[in-house]
């Protein structure tokens, strides 16, 4: 009981900060100021501000219209959802979660606890179940998702290596998007269309005719141009969790400038956004090259993403959807 007493009065002394992310009860000293310390457990910043929670938010708040426009015009084509249950059968949602718990580092309570923290942080925010996290040693700065029944989401080594805490946070809820949109199905069909694509490995895979159909039916062109556009949708709800759009900002600078960004104004890179997104809106061959240049593209260009990100707050959408939920 004394106990209990004397950690009361020294939360009440401010000695202890409740991580607003995490609900873990940091130690502080006396100095303690807002961001002047990150938590023990998810390691970002403590502060004093709330984070706020969705009790039942919508996909339809924040999807993307370019994504809805393009996944209407994927659906539209006879056969699609059949076709793409049927090569993920073939291929196996199973081979995937074989694939990376015997070549990546799966994430818990226990191993890299902090990114676990962060997962549950985006997942709680959300309203998603939590799907299992995978750290895998790759040059390539990237993370995906993939699976259908049950999700995996999966970092790339040199994309984390790269970020802080918060940028970190804004990746994993970028991912746990994916899910929360339900997503899962067309982008793992899609990143599999890629994978094969790029391996030559087409002719390898049993049920290759399921593979052909999609090709000529033009489902595999749709899927991959709706892949893209649905990124920026989760770029939307990284923004919801993050709770300062900003952080997605900063990410999307450190995956346009690498380890240069040091020594770059985060400001002019915002101005650089807004001009692309000036110059795409009024010129038609800058709208035409953009196009033209993204369409060989997994992700949108990151001054693509980051303008969506400026014109959605700007627009009062974000604030929006923060205000009705």
């Amino acid at each position: 009981m004394a106990k209990k007493k004397d950690e009361s009065e020294a939360i009440t002394k401010g000695h202890f900060v409740r991580c607003r992310y995490c609900g873990q009860k940091n130690a502080v000293k006396d100095d303690y100021k807002n961001n002047s310390a990150n938590c023990g457990k998810c390691k970002l910043p403590l502060s004093n501000e709330p984070h706020k929670k969705f009790a039942d938010l919508s996909k339809h708040e924040y999807i993307h219209p370019a994504d809805s426009k393009a996944l209407a015009a994927l659906k539209a084509i006879p056969g699609v959802d059949t076709s793409l249950k049927k090569l993920l059968e073939w291929t196996g949602e199973s081979a995937i979660r074989v694939m990376f718990m015997a070549s990546a580092i799966k994430v818990t309570p226990k191993q890299c606890p902090d990114l676990h923290a962060k997962l549950q942080i985006a997942c709680t925010t959300l309203g998603v179940d939590m799907p299992d996290l995978f750290i895998q040693q790759n040059p390539v700065v990237n993370a995906f998702t993939g699976g259908v029944e049950k999700p995996i989401i999966v970092l790339h080594s040199s994309l984390i290596e790269r970020l802080n805490d918060e940028e970190t946070l804004a990746v994993i809820s970028h991912e746990v998007g994916h899910i929360h949109a339900e997503h899962v199905l067309y982008l793992t069909a899609a990143r599999l269309l890629e994978a094969l694509a790029n391996f030559g490995a087409a002719r390898l895979i049993p049920g290759s005719e399921i593979l052909k159909f999609i090709i000529s039916a033009g489902i595999g062109s749709a899927l991959l141009a709706w892949a893209r556009r649905a990124e920026l949708s989760c770029d939307r709800a990284a923004a919801l969790v993050v709770q300062d759009p900003h952080i997605v900002g900063r990410t999307m600078m450190k995956l346009a400038g690498g380890t240069l960004t040091a020594k770059i104004d985060y400001d002019q890179f915002l101005e650089q956004g807004r001009e692309f997104q000036k110059n795409y809106d009024e010129k038609k061959l800058d709208k035409f090259w953009a196009d033209i240049l993204n369409a060989g593209l997994s992700h949108p260009f990151p001054i693509w993403r980051v303008s969506e990100i400026i014109k959605w707050v700007e627009d009062g959408e974000y604030d929006e959807v923060m205000k009705n939920n």
